[in-house]
């Protein structure tokens, strides 16, 4: 294979590295200086979601921030379906050259492993890059509740059990499982209410119809800030930098809780070591920078940068947190 790209090109190591998959039989040295090369061509950064979403704003600057630092244009390729099925199972089948990224988002991605019979492996089938940003809920309730913390809530629940209830934009939605996780670790008894999107979800919650809900951090402020409803805490694991004085839930009565959602990026399964590092060496330096932070917290996000290594760990850890708090909600698998 050396000698016949050689001679057909008469150039040294592009020649030479006529594809990755036949260098990787011949040892490292051909993939290294393929990475060293790379990338030579456009970028498809895959987004299996819809545009507008917190997937799709993190994944559109780190589009941008990729294409001045690698020199090469890095196309947003939004392919949503499935609960993200469509555009994982797309990445999955692509050839693993670092040419198709994917990012995905935490519900979707972890739970399907436990809900959905998929056509590939979550995590045999995916090479983790880095993660990119996690973005906390936020607890509110109507100001007509009697309560002004978690801990208000908590007595006020557990001296009503069933009375209260919380909505959610669907069944198996970060808000839901946000919710069957903070009933499950307080042990109170309260009744979900799940609806077909997040705007009704609220409305209903806003209306005084329903008590209380987990919506993201920027939604939810928009509420709280106009009077409509009142925010009793945090579902990450430290303060958000939007509103550093209101506490976590961990903090506030219900230890070592944490939901909420991240994105992370991977590439297909054998995407050669090499362009992997690169990415992630460049990525961390986009999300290291103020700029991005900046822009992330205008979000609601925070840049959470990883080795490939910690990401990878990560995951699966996140598989079986959810598969706990899906079984306990009675979620059945489709």
């Amino acid at each position: 294979v050396r000698m016949l790209a050689l001679g057909k090109t008469g150039s040294g190591t592009h020649a030479v590295c006529v594809a990755a998959l036949i260098a990787l039989s011949f040892g490292t040295g051909c993939v290294t200086a393929m990475a060293a090369d790379y990338p030579t061509r456009p970028i498809r950064y895959v987004i299996p979601s819809a545009p507008g979403g917190n997937a799709d704003i993190v994944g559109r600057i780190m589009a941008h921030r990729l294409t001045e630092n690698l020199g090469q244009q890095v196309v947003v390729d939004n392919r949503a379906g499935a609960s993200n099925v469509i555009g994982t199972e797309l990445v999955v089948n692509s050839t693993p050259d670092g040419y198709t990224l994917l990012q995905v988002a935490s519900t979707a991605h972890t739970t399907n492993a436990t809900v959905r019979q998929l056509p590939y492996d979550t995590v045999r089938d995916l090479a983790p890059i880095s993660l990119l940003s996690s973005t906390p809920l936020i607890l509110v309730v109507h100001p007509s509740l009697p309560v002004k913390s978690v801990r208000d809530l908590l007595a006020f629940a557990k001296a009503r059990p069933g009375e209260l209830n919380y909505s959610s934009a669907g069944i198996g939605t970060t808000g839901h499982l946000a919710g069957v996780l903070f009933a499950f670790m307080a042990k109170v008894d309260v009744v979900h209410v799940p609806y077909r999107g997040t705007a009704q979800a609220m409305t209903d919650v806003v209306s005084g119809d329903l008590h209380f809900s987990f919506p993201s951090l920027t939604s939810g402020l928009t509420y709280v800030k106009a009077g409509k409803l009142r925010a009793l805490g945090i579902t990450g694991p430290k303060r958000a930098v939007l509103v550093p004085d209101l506490p976590t839930i961990s903090e506030s009565g219900v230890a070592r809780y944490e939901a909420g959602i991240w994105n992370g990026i991977l590439a297909p399964a054998a995407t050669p070591g090499p362009i992997i590092a690169k990415l992630n060496a460049e990525i961390t330096r986009i999300l290291n920078s103020p700029e991005t932070r900046e822009r992330f917290a205008r979000a609601g996000a925070e840049v959470a940068p990883s080795t490939p290594e910690a990401f990878a760990a990560f995951i699966p850890s996140e598989i079986q947190k959810w598969a706990t708090v899906i079984k306990v909600a009675g979620i059945k698998a489709e």
